[in-house]
């Protein structure tokens, strides 16, 4: 929320979100797959699509209303695209200038909403190559952990070019299987098999190479590394290695740690809606906030340019409202797919009580 509200390209080295994101579903795609592996990629499967097809099937009626035809350019296979809003195998397609410049939306909108949905294209690679991952990893453990740098090196750099969507796909898989096998290694226990003094100090090469690599090849947005594919793929395996080497094993949170159990509990819950939806709100937000220019004290340029210098803070406060309402509206799709009963509100609170759920959040 805060990269894309407020456009920090710093966050990406702070905190690699996403090579987190795909390390620990890695780990809990290990440990599910001690069941048949059919079954564990029927599951994953279902939980994923029918929260995005809530969120295509909204999509494209605003696309439709705003007069975009999708075989306008590329005839029946432009149609035919549409059915990675279904299943997304590839990736989804969207319009890169719709509406009316003076709408109530900027006419990039649907690039800003539909843009993220690359990250369930790369999760449903991930889990359905995981049999067969996990299986190399078993036999051959480091070569197979650390083959997707060396992909990376050759597809993100441009060394190797492979045009158009498909090379977005391959470039994202392996720029993020480098986490995702690092998932598997601290699910089969590899990690703590090394010293932690050398875990530490090759992970710390590794992001140290990674900070090289993308000094020298700044993007439009200088040190954002989701535009430096190898520098977003060491900096993140480097990063998560030591996450996992020094991540509490709690089964409960401790202390005063515990007062946000409820809101993880409801993050966990409802982690796709929020993922999904997070765009699309953070630019409703726009014509929210642009209200209050028709308040008469706004005349007073002292308070216009107050609201325009805090602008994208508004955004970061109204934007969290609307994200609990959309929770409301479509979060028990989740439940739905899950095959659990539908909740409106699922953080873990006990009706009548303020006892917690235990690990009922847990997947």
């Amino acid at each position: 929320m805060l990269y894309h509200i407020f456009g920090w390209a710093w966050l990406t080295v702070l905190f690699p979100s996403m090579g987190v994101m795909f390390a620990l579903a890695g780990s809990l795609m290990a440990r599910s797959l001690a069941r048949p592996a059919a079954g564990v990629i029927k599951s994953r499967v279902r939980r994923l699509l029918p929260p995005m097809w809530v969120f295509g099937a909204l999509m494209l009626a605003m696309f439709a209303y705003a007069g975009w035809n999708p075989g306008q350019s590329e005839g029946a296979w432009g149609w035919a695209k549409l059915f990675n809003y279904l299943v997304p195998v590839g990736a989804p397609p969207y319009p890169w200038s719709i509406g009316d410049a003076s709408g109530l939306l900027e006419q990039t909108w649907a690039v800003q909403a539909a843009g993220p949905l690359w990250y369930l294209r790369a999760y449903l690679w991930f889990v359905l190559a995981s049999p067969l991952l996990l299986w190399a990893f078993r036999r051959a453990p480091w070569p197979t952990m650390l083959a997707p740098l060396a992909l990376t090196a050759v597809v993100g750099t441009g060394l190797v070019k492979i045009p158009g969507e498909l090379g977005n796909a391959v470039t994202d898989f392996t720029v993020y299987a480098g986490c995702w096998m690092l998932g598997f290694a601290h699910q089969q226990g590899l990690l703590r098999e090394i010293p932690r003094y050398l875990a530490v100090s090759l992970a710390s090469l590794v992001m140290a190479f990674g900070l090289w690599w993308a000094s020298g090849h700044l993007g439009p947005d200088g040190w954002d590394l989701n535009d430096i594919p190898l520098a977003q793929a060491t900096w993140s395996f480097g990063f998560v290695t030591l996450l996992l080497l020094y991540s509490p094993s709690w089964q409960t949170l401790p202390g005063r740690l515990a007062k946000w159990d409820p809101l993880i509990t409801l993050s966990n819950n409802r982690a796709v809606t929020i993922y999904l939806w997070h765009n699309l709100l953070i630019m409703a937000t726009v014509p929210l906030i642009d209200l209050l220019y028709r308040l008469p004290l706004m005349d007073d340029p002292q308070w216009g340019n107050a609201l325009s210098t805090t602008y994208s803070l508004w955004m970061f406060v109204l934007v969290w409202p609307l994200i609990g309402l959309m929770v409301l509206a479509v979060g028990w799709v989740e439940d739905l797919a899950a095959k659990r009963p539908p909740r409106l509100w699922p953080d873990g609170t006990r009706r009548g009580s303020t006892a917690k759920s235990g690990n009922s959040h847990r997947k």
